[in-house]
């Protein structure tokens, strides 16, 4: 049973992390709040199209049409054609896998710092508990790729993440 207080901590030290992220990851991206993803995820998963994307970072199909529009013009990403007629590929440009790269090292910056006042031990402990939340908070493939959006998966590879092992293995909603 969580108690009121542990669900506070949990709240305001989330809050804090997003908005640290969030500051340093839309610098970087010098675009708005939507580019860092936009970014990271396309260099994820490179050919990806315009759907996939709107359903990965959570924008309508038109918000995510005039996010690239915008990184198209700024030189990060490309498009090409897509499986039929109708559909478009996305790819970054070498210019945007610098700006993705330079994205996840500020990320893991804001990350690692928070990080410092805990000794090894309990970081060790810190990521047992966060491989169990973010299991269960997973359900589904889109949701997957919705909490990983920022993820640097170097870091965290698809066989040992939480994430991908949650879709892997159905589990029962809450």
């Amino acid at each position: 049973m969580s108690d009121e207080r542990t669900a506070n901590l949990l709240g305001a030290l989330s809050l804090t992390l997003t908005d640290r992220l969030t500051e340093e990851t839309q610098m970087r991206a010098e675009r708005g709040a939507a580019a860092p993803a936009a970014l990271i995820s396309v260099g994820a998963a490179p050919g990806d199209s315009i759907d996939a994307l709107s359903r990965t970072i959570g924008l309508t199909h038109s918000a995510t049409v005039r996010l690239i529009d915008r990184l198209a013009r700024d030189g990060l990403v490309e498009r090409r054609s897509g499986a039929d007629a109708r559909s478009v590929s996305l790819y970054l440009t070498p210019h945007g896998a610098a700006r993705r790269r330079g994205i996840l090292q500020g990320r893991r910056e804001v990350l690692t710092d928070a990080l410092s006042p805990l000794s090894p031990q309990e970081q060790v402990l810190l990521t047992r508990l966060m491989e169990t939340l973010l299991g269960a908070l997973t359900q589904d493939r889109q949701d997957a790729d919705h909490i990983c959006r920022l993820c640097d998966e170097d870091a965290c590879p698809q066989d040992r993440c939480p994430v991908e092992c949650a879709v892997a293995k159905p589990h029962p909603k809450p």
